[in-house]
């Protein structure tokens, strides 16, 4: 073990002991600690980070894993991931101080931003960090006097247009541009030793992934022919993080393999790393928010402009949320209806992965009177259909439970990708 943790980075639980089990805890815990005012938190299964580890050593043998920092910097994900031996890809300054406070040395960081500041640029030479990104003509110009000592990987444009977060608009050399970039850094005395690819996050399409390997192949026979000494092909990253995921982990990495063997065959001295950073966490953590106000909203004019049904449509249409059954009357025949609670949380915080990463958290209800199937008057519980909005937010479908239509303050727990930690204070669970 590298020595990256100590006992008081987490804390471990008994075997079977759940993250619902701890949600409930803690939540219990804070609610009468504060008169339940319970502040929002995430939990995070460090053990769910590891065991995605070993699953990708095991589906991509011969490429070496990068934690991509930006996606989540919780101190705890870091310090599992150094202790698992992998390497950190940072996009600034920041994050490359962050890395190397806790230990990492500079040959496991790359400065993956083809896109940077020249005070960074310094930062980087200064602190022994060499292994950088570049995509045009100005940031060899960067490279050239502020770190002449760098080794440059040329980061190239894919066919990224059916990926949810597609890259290739902003990041990317063509092919091409990618002769005039390999003999401009020739003449500039610029060390270019490798390929880097993005074919977006969420891709669908796994014929990007065999085009862009056969792409960089290309690229490293120009480098090649100009006496640049390639030897790092970078996949990249997007890997998804959650089961029923369009496309599974286990098919990308199939075809991966493939165009491997075919394009870079083993033995070809050629070192293969890829930079992932929703693969290794985002089903490791779990949100808890707390239930601050609600309010009861008739849907007998859907479509009447104006309306609280017809608002509350646009703002879940312009999120992308799947309505589907969520206008149908009830089943006895009244008039059809919704129940709003507001959470104390949005898009503009917590839940930034709905605009960013095109998500849609499911909410859970956590507390319930299990296995009783009534409520605590005893009435029979029923599904009712509810709608959970916050600024910029809005989670519908049908939930089970009568305490969920009188309960302020209940907490609800949804697993969420997490771009960034929460902010001090903030009112969600981490």
């Amino acid at each position: 073990m590298a020595g990256y943790l100590s006992e008081t980075d987490f804390v471990m639980v008994e075997e079977g002991f759940s993250t619902r089990d701890l949600l409930e805890e803690l939540t219990l815990g804070a609610s009468q600690a504060t008169a339940g005012d319970v502040a929002a938190f995430f939990v995070a299964d460090l053990g769910a980070v590891v065991r995605k580890h070993f699953c990708f050593l095991k589906c991509l043998p011969r490429v070496r894993p990068f934690y991509t920092v930006k996606c989540n910097s919780s101190p705890g994900v870091l310090k599992v991931l150094a202790e698992l031996g992998l390497g950190f890809s940072c996009a600034n300054k920041a994050e490359m101080e962050l890395v190397q406070r806790i230990g990492v040395p500079a040959s496991k960081i790359i400065y993956a931003n083809p896109c940077k500041q020249t005070a960074q640029i310094k930062y980087a030479a200064k602190h022994g960090v060499r292994l950088l990104s570049f995509d045009n003509e100005a940031e060899l110009a960067k490279v050239a006097k502020s770190h002449p000592s760098a080794k440059m990987v040329l980061c190239i444009a894919t066919d990224d247009s059916h990926s949810l977060s597609p890259l290739s608009f902003k990041f990317g050399a063509t092919l091409k541009s990618c002769r005039h970039l390999l003999e401009n850094a020739k003449r500039s005395h610029v060390e270019v030793v490798g390929v880097s690819f993005h074919v977006g996050s969420g891709c669908p399409d796994l014929h990007a992934y065999t085009q862009s390997i056969a792409d960089a192949r290309l690229v490293f026979e120009m480098g090649a022919e100009l006496g640049h000494g390639m030897h790092i092909l970078d996949l990249g990253g997007g890997f998804p993080g959650l089961e029923g995921a369009k496309v599974r982990f286990e098919e990308i990495a199939s075809v991966i393999n493939s165009a491997l063997d075919l394009y870079f065959p083993e033995g070809c001295g050629v070192d293969i790393l890829a930079r992932l950073g929703r693969y290794y966490v985002t089903s490791a953590f779990t949100l808890a928010v707390s239930i601050i106000a609600k309010k009861e909203v008739l849907l007998d004019q859907p479509g009447r402009e104006g309306s609280q049904a017809g608002e509350l449509r646009s703002v879940c249409l312009a999120l992308r949320i799947h309505l589907e059954g969520w206008w149908a009357p009830e089943e006895n025949g009244s008039t059809p209806k919704t129940i709003v609670y507001h959470l104390s949380e949005g898009v503009y915080g917590i839940f930034n992965s709905v605009l960013f990463d095109n998500t849609c958290p499911t909410p859970i209800l956590q507390k319930s009177d299990k296995g009783t199937g009534m409520d605590k008057e005893g009435n029979e519980n029923q599904t009712h259909r509810c709608c959970f909005a916050s600024p910029g937010l809005c989670l519908c479908g049908p939930f089970s439970g009568r305490e969920l239509q009188c309960l302020t303050g209940t907490q609800i727990i949804t697993s969420t990708q997490q771009k960034e930690p929460p902010p001090p204070g903030a009112h969600a669970v981490t």
